[in-house]
This record gives structure tokens, C-alpha cells and sequence, in this order.
């Protein structure tokens, strides 16, 4: 098995926080480097583009959160082996990520400035995304989104969603997601509830 560290901020969410739960869930053992933001513009001097998350394997850096959900999922065997099946995962994927790029913006901002930027994601392209989610998983039987069991597609949405229910992103309702996509609601709170990943937070507390 590689050795494997990750790098990211020291918060239970964004875009490490599947590939983290993946690695936990499939008995991966890896480093966890956390930081504080504090500590942030030190850390993105050793990183490709200033980013952050980076997955080191084997002493190789590598960048792209997706990548690096992808390569955790199959070191797990929580990616569809099937072509097609992955094909669903990675749609599924994309899609949160790409809700992810839209938000990104907000967080440098402050004041009425993000106030007016994120109620204009709540009432535009935030219900887009959440509804089609909740279409997707209904069409695959409704428990997961792809190969019938849980993959890294559902890591995916499972914190998507759980940090849009939070209260920690000012301007989002916290019931956004419920009065939205009831369905995708109940479908985070099953993820939430299975031994593993009650397990991984577990030790959090």
C-alpha cells in the first residue's frame, strides 16, 4: 500500500473531506495534515498552483481533489469498477464540484458583497444542482448514486450537503436542502449514520 498524506485545512468539509472519509471507510491509512487558515500562506508556497488540497504519494505531490477522490475510491473499492457506472459517479462528482467553483468566490468576500452573492446562489443555481442531484439519485433506486452501493459519488454530496446544513456559510439557509431536495436530505443523513462514517467523526470528538 502507498504511503499517503493529505493536506488541507483543519475543517470537518471541502474538498478533502471525501477523499479523507473515503481512505477512513476503506481502512486506508494515510498522514491527516491539517492547518489553520493562519498557517495557510506558508503551506500554498509548496504547492503546484497555491492550492490546497494536495495528496502526497509515495512522496510524489499531487493536485485536483477529484484525482485524488478517484484514486481513493479505488484504493477503497468505493469506485464502479464498470465503465458506465463510473461514468454516473464522476457526472455526480463534476457537479458538485463545479456548485463548489460558483461558491468559492464568496468566501474572500465579506459584508452585503457576499450577502448579495450568495442569495444570488440560493436563488438561482443552488436549487438547479440540489434538484438534478435528487433526480439522479431517484433514477438509480434512490439509496445510492451509482453501482447500487456507496461510492466516493456519495461522499461527495454527503458533504456537499452537510456543510450547506451546517449554519457555518453565512447568507445559506440551513434548511435550503430540505425545502429544496427533501430526498437528498434523507439521503445525508443515511450516510451519516453508517457505522464507518459515524466511526471517522468519532474521533473528532
Amino acid at each position: 500500500m502507498p504511503q499517503l498524506k493529505i493536506t488541507y485545512f483543519d475543517i470537518h468539509g471541502g474538498r478533502a473531506e471525501p477523499v479523507r472519509l473515503a481512505l477512513a471507510i476503506g481502512g486506508i491509512a494515510f498522514e491527516d495534515h491539517r492547518f489553520t487558515y493562519a498557517e495557510f500562506p506558508e503551506v500554498r508556497k509548496s504547492t503546484p498552483f497555491g492550492q490546497v488540497p494536495t495528496m502526497t504519494v509515495d512522496g510524489v505531490q499531487i493536485t485536483q481533489s477529484d484525482s485524488m477522490l478517484r484514486y481513493a475510491g479505488k484504493l477503497a473499492g468505493l469506485y464502479p469498477e464498470d465503465a458506465y457506472q463510473a461514468l454516473l459517479c464522476d457526472e455526480v462528482m463534476y457537479v458538485v464540484e463545479e456548485a463548489g467553483v460558483k461558491m468559492g468566490p464568496t468566501y474572500r468576500m465579506t459584508g452585503d458583497a457576499q450577502k448579495e452573492a450568495r442569495l444570488a446562489l440560493v436563488h438561482g443555481s443552488m436549487p438547479v444542482y440540489l434538484r438534478w442531484l435528487e433526480q439522479q439519485l431517484a433514477a438509480h433506486g434512490s439509496e445510492f448514486f451509482a453501482d447500487n452501493r456507496l461510492t466516493v459519488a456519495d461522499l461527495k454530496v454527503f458533504v456537499d450537503v452537510r456543510t450547506l446544513n451546517s449554519g457555518r456559510l453565512d447568507h445559506i439557509p440551513t434548511d435550503l436542502v430540505e425545502q429544496v431536495a427533501p430526498k437528498l436530505n434523507a439521503h445525508m443523513k443515511r450516510i451519516a449514520e453508517l457505522p464507518a462514517v459515524q466511526a471517522y467523526y468519532a474521533k473528532f470528538k
